[in-house]
């Protein structure tokens, strides 16, 4: 005869309300990291544009930074005239307008120049570059 192992609660194993118990918690888990995704999404794309805008805009400053100071393109005033802006990218989802200015005495010498670069995602966003001209 084989020796008796006393069966006791720790060999029941798990009752039908733990399994949905346990079930439901995973639901619940699963469900909060699928309303994650489409959030995280929405930042990597926010933060692409972000990028980009700051690319365009440092590619005009550093288009501007080659100029001398007798070139029109960095005389006072908005450019391009007016309320206009430069439309940027495959469909023209950036634009891109920049402000040159003459910095007063003692330093009339400099002409401060501010690249401005805007967009539209899930809002109107704007990027800004800053750099000096000197004579």
């Amino acid at each position: 005869m084989s020796p008796r192992i006393p069966r006791g609660r720790a060999e029941r194993g798990m009752t039908l309300v733990e399994v949905l118990i346990a079930i439901l918690v995973l639901t619940t888990g699963i469900l909060a990291v699928g309303r994650l995704i489409p959030a995280a999404t929405r930042g990597q794309m926010s933060d692409r544009m972000l990028t980009q805008g700051n690319a365009y805009a440092q590619q005009k400053v550093e288009d501007l930074q080659t100029l001398t100071w007798s070139d029109p393109l960095i005389a006072d005033g908005r450019h391009p005239a007016g309320t206009t802006n430069e439309p940027l990218g495959s469909n023209g989802q950036w634009e891109r307008h920049y402000d040159v200015t003459t910095l007063t005495a003692p330093l009339d010498n400099l002409r401060k120049v501010v690249v401005t670069v805007e967009w539209d995602y899930q809002g109107p966003h704007t990027v800004a570059a800053t750099t000096y001209v000197r004579r």
